[in-house]
């Protein structure tokens, strides 16, 4: 009787799940947003509790027993939210997720509302994500047109004379030879007559 088969490491290795990206986000924002219509439904139930104590005086709160999920969405909200999360690059996961949040802090919504403020945060970042797209466009373009005009600046630059190897007389040059410069400035154009030829 061989020992290898009781211990796990002669199992072979479990493989991580064979989804895709897509299904990845689609699940992690569902999951988001079940588990934030539950935190709505749950301040909801704590509002209520506040206005009863407030209203009669008595806190009966911990003789009441609440049911654990009251509100869900359509089927058919479900699949036109998860149709819009697979449009969601997983770059574009986390400032879904931060969006949405910001939504529900500035809002506070009811648990009916959640769901809007959902696709309302998804229509951002879709917005965000074409506008990046534009920009990633443009910006090709412009370096397939910067390239070719870069070709032109690099031949120009190829042609253009050195100050240092040219043969033009300067009076700089003069001076720093110790000869007598001529009588001729150096800046204006020499106009000979033709009495010296």
């Amino acid at each position: 009787m061989s020992l290898t088969s009781w211990f796990r490491w002669s199992e072979p290795p479990r493989r991580m799940s064979q989804r895709s990206p897509t299904e990845m986000v689609i699940e992690t924002l569902m999951m988001e947003l079940g588990w934030q219509i539950k935190e709505a439904e749950k301040q909801q139930r704590d509002r209520e509790n506040e206005y009863r104590k407030i209203k009669t005086g008595v806190d009966y709160s911990w003789l009441i027993s609440y049911q654990k999920h009251n509100y869900d969405i359509s089927p058919g909200e479900r699949l036109q939210l998860e149709d819009l999360c697979s449009k969601i690059h997983p770059s574009y996961c986390g400032p879904v997720v931060i969006r949405f949040r910001q939504l529900i802090a500035e809002y506070e919504p009811e648990a009916l509302e959640v769901s809007r403020l959902f696709r309302s945060a998804l229509h951002d970042v879709l917005e965000k994500m074409k506008e990046e797209e534009e920009a990633k466009k443009l910006a090709r373009q412009w370096n397939t047109k910067h390239k070719t005009s870069l070709s032109l600046t690099t031949f120009k630059t190829r042609s253009r004379i050195s100050p240092f190897s040219s043969d033009i007389k300067t009076i700089s040059e003069d001076v720093e030879r110790g000869t007598d410069p001529t009588r001729r400035v150096w800046s204006m154009p020499e106009f000979r007559s033709t009495r010296d030829y």
